[in-house]
């Protein structure tokens, strides 16, 4: 099994509820943060692909036709050249929004981790690894530079993907540009739409306050 689509936008920009729209449009099993709770070998793979080293990612991905998401997205170069025939999809939102809705989530429960024992956890780091400290520097409370790595990103794919290959989609666009993209019929059902702030806030809640056990990902605050 191959994958067929590669999501390369970042978490918090709806990448839940194009995971779900994916699985139910034929492209599922999809890769997502969410899905490394029950893979605990994961982390560990996703740090050494960070670190340069050579990754079966035909074995990572088995069982799966697509990918979205946080750690997935920073590698969709790489995943592009293993699987040449796969569509891109780029998942944006407004610059402001996304960077407020990091800060209320994700970041706020990643950083609660520190200086317990839940940051020695191999998943926390590999979340500071490919992501606060990979991508960002930790610099979180530096909106401007945070936004200019998110842009920078953004633009990377958007430069360097064929235009025939790649769908920029935002929160919203709903099921046409999707289906169109992938070339499939338009579900009679409405397009997923989960994981707003309060929501994720409300899960991590319901799961003990716990960091680790916290989604790393992004829909429509």
């Amino acid at each position: 099994m191959a994958i067929e689509v590669i999501g390369a936008g970042f978490g918090r920009t709806g990448t839940l509820s194009l995971k779900q729209a994916l699985e139910q449009l034929g492209f599922g099993r999809c890769y997502h943060m969410m899905e490394i709770f029950g893979l605990p070998s994961h982390p560990a793979i996703w740090r050494a692909a960070n670190r340069g080293e050579t990754v079966d990612w035909n074995a990572l991905f088995e069982g799966f036709r697509s990918t979205v998401d946080w750690p997935s997205c920073n590698f969709w170069r790489e995943q592009m050249r293993a699987y040449p025939d796969a569509k891109v999809i780029l998942s944006l939102r407004d610059s402001d929004a996304w960077y407020d809705s990091v800060m209320n989530t994700i970041w706020k429960f990643s950083a609660m981790s520190l200086g317990t024992p839940m940051a020695d956890s191999e998943q926390s780091r590999m979340v500071f690894e490919l992501i606060w400290d990979g991508k960002f520097q930790r610099r979180m409370d530096d909106k401007r530079h945070v936004i200019e790595v998110f842009e920078r990103h953004n633009q990377e794919v958007i430069d360097s993907v064929p235009a025939e290959k790649l769908l920029v989609y935002r929160p919203g666009d709903g099921w046409d540009p999707l289906c169109r993209f992938l070339g499939v019929p338009v579900p009679a059902t409405p397009y997923p739409r989960t994981n707003s702030t309060e929501e994720f806030a409300q899960m991590f809640s319901r799961r003990g306050g716990t960091p680790d056990d916290a989604p790393t990902e992004g829909a429509t605050a």
